[in-house]
């Protein structure tokens, strides 16, 4: 077999996007809580799928976006997560191979379906998404092959993997083989919901495995119990090497150490759906790791990337991130990627 180098290699929840755009009365009458993640059974997720108006279905999860941005950066990524062997399976596995990712996890044969989020977007282009994890949560700490770790430059990890038993014990392995070969590890901490089910849980991780931290500014506030985000700061440099945390129109900041970065958002005509953008800044960040480019320019690419996410529908690229960042830093004066 052909030996593979990754620049980035994800451990991640492997579900199909549900897309949909809904005025605030839909969630008011069905009762449902705006923003974030929210985890459903499969009657609960086909209640509100059947009352919907489905604009797309395309291959998605949190670190999956990541990597098919980083993949439309001009990375070499590849992706560990589990489907079922069933027809949206076989949709994540055709368009995650399309972006020009590897992705070799077995599927099931058996018991759960494949997971589905179903993601739905208000006016105001915020998204609420009711996610049912399905054959996700069924990712074993034998999908998580030695070989693909350390081929690997940096191993990617997201939160949400955490609320399934199983997904954990995979994560964990994902961690000590990165240490054990020398490699990166980035985490992004996802949503405040998932924060507050693994708080605990997640600050020992952070001590004990991460390097690269991603967390919007509610998501960290909640995990450290502190509503000052110049106080956080301070924790962090304590916590992990480097975090990136980023703050909507108001930008991000990167903090290493004594060393706080702060960068602005890149202004985009109009907000159409913010989903996937947290996703996308960690793609550019840690393709400028990549790339050995200073931290802030590493939340310049980062916040390139999220403006355009943000500018469509739907949490993948439309164009490619590669051409269109290349661009920008030229505009700035700053060595292209």
């Amino acid at each position: 077999m052909e030996k593979l180098f990754y620049d980035v290699v994800a451990v991640g929840n492997a579900v199909v996007d549900v897309l949909a755009r809904v005025g605030e009365g839909f969630l008011k009458e069905r009762n449902l809580p705006k923003g974030g993640m929210v985890l459903v059974e499969a009657p609960e997720a086909g209640k509100i799928y059947a009352d919907l108006v489905i604009e797309r279905e395309v291959s998605g999860g949190s670190a999956a976006n990541t990597i098919a941005a980083i993949a439309s950066l001009g990375g070499t990524p590849a992706f560990i997560g589990k489907v079922h062997d069933d027809e949206l399976g076989k949709l994540f596995k055709r368009d995650i191979g399309v972006a020009g990712i590897d992705f070799f996890t077995n599927p099931l044969e058996q018991g759960p379906a494949t997971g589905r989020s179903i993601v739905l977007v208000t006016p105001d282009a915020e998204r609420s998404m009711f996610t049912y994890l399905g054959a996700s949560k069924k990712l074993s700490y034998h999908d998580v092959e030695e070989e693909m770790i350390k081929s690997s430059k940096i191993v990617y990890l997201e939160a949400y993997l955490w609320d399934g038993q199983s997904a954990q014990k995979a994560m964990i392995k994902a961690c000590k083989l990165a240490k054990k070969h020398g490699k990166k590890v980035a985490f992004s901490l996802s949503d405040k919901q998932c924060v507050i089910r693994h708080q605990q849980e997640f600050v020992k991780l952070i001590r004990r495995y991460v390097d690269i931290l991603f967390a919007n500014e509610v998501e960290i506030k909640t995990l450290y119990g502190e509503d000052d985000l110049l106080k956080i700061l301070d924790i962090v440099k304590e916590e992990c090497k480097i975090t990136a945390i980023t703050m909507g129109d108001k930008g991000s900041v990167v903090v290493n150490g004594r060393t706080k970065t702060f960068v602005e958002a890149e202004k985009v005509e109009e907000v159409v759906d913010s989903t996937g953008a947290g996703d996308s800044y960690a793609a550019g960040f840690l393709y400028g790791i990549i790339n050995e480019r200073s931290l802030g320019t590493c939340a310049l690419i980062g916040s390139f990337a999220a403006s355009e996410i943000i500018s469509h529908y739907g949490a993948r690229p439309e164009i490619s991130l590669r051409g269109f960042v290349r661009s920008k830093l030229q505009e700035l004066g700053k060595k292209s990627i």
